[in-house]
């Protein structure tokens, strides 16, 4: 079996396992779940999945719209500046776009080599890459399109407004629950 459900074990409707009276016994995980470490890799595997697909939206459309910039009349009228800020947001996007959809490739390539555990571990750290590169690359983005949209002296400090407010949501808001929540996990 390759962990799996395969009939063995009853799940209930979000696919977890279900194991009756079993908590704290045998075969409970570290998070109480009373997983396998095969059905654990696979529920974090999922889990991931789905957080790489919000992400890997958002990069994808930004990206698809930076590329398509450099090929209008107004980017030949930016200032040298202008185009260096833009060349570096591409750059950006490029490695967030990377970094997103790397832990695709880390599973079709270790699919079937019994080391999934590894394997979520490894797309875990792709994806949190891909989210600290996605954050450079909407904070630069907003800061070349203020910039050009503006000409104001005050768009550092919007821009460093915008980024204060997504490290909140992204990872300040994050950390508090975990540390708030949770006991030494």
């Amino acid at each position: 079996m390759d962990g799996r459900n395969g009939g063995a074990t009853p799940k209930d409707e979000q696919g977890e396992a279900r194991r009756g009276g079993n908590a704290g016994g045998p075969g409970t995980g570290a998070d109480g779940r009373g997983e396998t470490e095969e059905e654990r890799a696979d529920r974090r595997w999922q889990e991931l999945l789905q957080e790489i697909r919000v992400a890997q939206t958002g990069v994808q459309i930004l990206l698809g719209f930076l590329l398509t910039v450099v090929f209008t009349p107004l980017f030949h009228d930016l200032e040298q500046t202008d185009k260096t800020i833009y060349l570096v947001t591409v750059v950006l996007g490029s490695l967030a776009t990377g970094a997103l959809i790397g832990p695709v490739s880390v599973h079709r390539i270790v699919s079937g080599r019994r080391v999934k555990p590894q394997a979520v571990v490894w797309a875990s750290r792709l994806t949190f890459t891909g989210i600290l590169l996605l954050l450079a690359t909407l904070t630069a983005a907003l800061f070349l399109i203020l910039r050009v949209a503006t000409h104001d002296p005050y768009v550092p400090w919007l821009v460093s407004g915008v980024l204060v407010w997504y490290l909140v949501c992204w990872f300040a808001l994050p950390l508090w629950v975990r540390t708030r929540h949770t006991s030494g996990s």
